[in-house]
């Protein structure tokens, strides 16, 4: 299902190759649906906010599906999720969070509170009163945050392998947002993929490779720079704002996929390697954030990594469509 969206993004490569960088909006990056914007106007910055919103190919049940990325991707790696839904009569939003992506790369405080804001507006926008509300690595601290806020705007929430099941400020040692800035700007195509490998996919396989190409190629923008700057203060937003503790106050049907073998720790590089062993176990957080939120059910996968919906897509998919 997805090697049709590799291979063009693999060609565009080829073009951006020659180029020698990405923009860091990803204008040169193809995403697989007709992308919008929604105006904002935060902290007195006109900002732009990248959307696409896709009806669905058979007869619509009615539902909406709104789907929040991680930190380090963008609405690019939804494609397999989109077109399952959109064949069962789903209407599908895929938002890029200011930030990230195809959306503006602004200078603001971050965080999932403004965020979860930013959505119900592009929500109301487009006329949609209900949705089911899925969320992928940071994406579900934010559907978790959402959900917390606008309760009555969620008919249930998914969670795919979440990130801040554990409050890293416990354990990752505190950095400014100075000091993450300069970290950001070491990052390198090596860099990139050697954290994948070794937090996200238990086996690297080759298409996973358009996944580093998009979230190492913009390190030779000129605006490289500023999107250093903006992951320096979304790291923080994720380190400082921590929703592990209001889990028990959800008050929708939650929907919780886990790949046993994600090892995904928010400042990972500032530990130790005991440290490391004591976190981000996917296998163990899982099962313990399951007890702490009222009306959960618990999915997990074997042998699968940070991401389901990529690793195992056609698994992913069945069991995602039988829960909601």
């Amino acid at each position: 299902m997805m090697f049709a969206l590799f291979a063009l993004i693999n060609s565009v490569f080829v073009v951006s190759a020659q180029s020698d960088t990405l923009s860091v909006t990803l204008e040169n990056v193809p995403y697989p649906y007709p992308v919008k914007f929604l105006l904002l106007k935060i902290e007195d910055q006109d900002l732009r906010m990248a959307y696409m919103d896709i009806k669905p190919i058979v007869k619509a049940n009615g539902r909406t599906v709104i789907l929040f990325h991680g930190k380090n991707f963008g609405g690019y790696y939804w494609t397999g999720v989109i077109k399952a839904l959109i064949g069962k009569g789903f209407r599908i939003v895929v938002p890029d969070q200011i930030g990230f992506g195809k959306s503006s790369k602004a200078f603001i405080h971050y965080s999932f509170h403004q965020l979860a804001t930013n959505n119900k507006k592009l929500l109301d926008t487009l006329g949609i009163e209900k949705v089911t509300v899925m969320g992928h690595s940071m994406g579900g601290m934010l559907a978790t945050r959402f959900a917390l806020m606008y309760p009555d705007k969620v008919e249930k929430l998914v969670l795919e392998n979440p990130i801040g099941l554990e409050d890293y400020r416990t354990f990752v040692p505190y950095m400014t947002a100075e000091e993450e800035y300069q970290k950001e700007l070491k990052t390198t195509a090596e860099s990139v993929k050697k954290y994948y490998q070794n937090s996200y996919f238990p086996e690297w396989k080759p298409a996973y490779d358009y996944l580093v190409e998009i979230g190492a190629g913009v390190t030779g923008s000129a605006d490289f720079p500023r999107y250093a700057k903006v992951a320096a203060l979304t790291y923080m937003m994720i380190y400082e704002q921590p929703v592990c503790y209001e889990f028990s106050q959800l008050k929708v049907p939650v929907v919780l996929f886990i790949g046993k073998e994600d090892r995904t720790i928010v400042g990972k590089g500032f530990i130790s390697d005991s440290e490391k062993a004591k976190h981000g176990q996917y296998q163990v957080l899982g099962k313990e954030t399951a007890k702490k939120i009222p009306n959960c059910k618990l999915i997990e996968f074997d042998n699968v990594g940070h991401i389901p919906h990529i690793q195992i897509e056609a698994t992913f998919l069945k069991s995602f469509l039988e829960t909601i």
